[in-house]
């Protein structure tokens, strides 16, 4: 019995171990990948927000169900990070919301670890892609808008905007928006009619391109 004892136990310890390196290899294959994106250190811890890294890269998706940013860096390797409402996204020391993002554009992220996942409070558009290209957006129809105002966040560039028909529209400015918009935006005031072109992001949530 003795002989049997130890055998089973040697088989239950091979076990044991095969599964530790199974999830070793796994949580290291992800680690590594996290961790040459922040430059080491920051999951070692586990210590919340007190780690936080900056990461430089390329906006390859913004998925707005799940709230994931895709950001690729230099060396080609991508990498997701969560987001949330309050997460920020500045250019030209005015601060946007993160549906502003388009892909191409170049941005420093803020990355901090939160129970082991990665996720950023802010982001610095260092250089926008419509800088590089003549007009218009990447992606989306441009459609005329018409309605009236009924709600302005100035401090995020947003009015709200009622359609008709029990339509009501979310209205936020990108950050490459012209002198001309952005004082018209400035203008206005609740009750206002206004007219413009926008890309629809969602149902409820519109781009503004300019008034007219």
């Amino acid at each position: 019995m003795n002989a049997g004892l130890k055998v089973t136990r040697l088989v239950a310890s091979v076990a044991m171990m095969a599964t530790l390196s199974a999830c070793g290899s796994a949580t290291g294959g992800l680690g590594d990948i996290l961790g040459s994106v922040l430059g080491g250190g920051g999951g070692a811890g586990g210590g919340g927000n007190s780690n936080a890294q900056q990461v430089a890269g390329t906006i390859r998706g913004v998925d707005t169900r799940n709230q994931q940013i895709t950001l690729q860096q230099s060396n080609g390797s991508s990498v997701g990070l969560g987001y949330n409402s309050n997460t920020a996204v500045i250019y030209q020391n005015q601060v946007y919301a993160v549906t502003s993002l388009e892909n191409g554009d170049q941005v420093n992220a803020r990355v901090l670890n939160s129970n082991g996942g990665y996720y950023t409070d802010t982001l610095w558009v260092t250089q926008s892609i419509r800088g590089n290209t003549s007009s218009g957006t990447t992606s989306g129809n441009v459609q005329q808008v018409q309605g009236t105002v009924r709600g302005l966040d100035r401090q995020n560039g947003l009015f709200s905007v009622d359609a008709g028909n029990g339509v009501m529209l979310t209205v936020s400015l990108p950050y490459n928006t012209s002198t001309t918009d952005v004082n018209r935006y400035n203008g206005l005031r609740i009750g206002d009619t206004v007219r413009f072109t926008g890309v629809y992001l969602n149902n409820t949530r519109v781009e503004l391109r300019n008034f007219y």
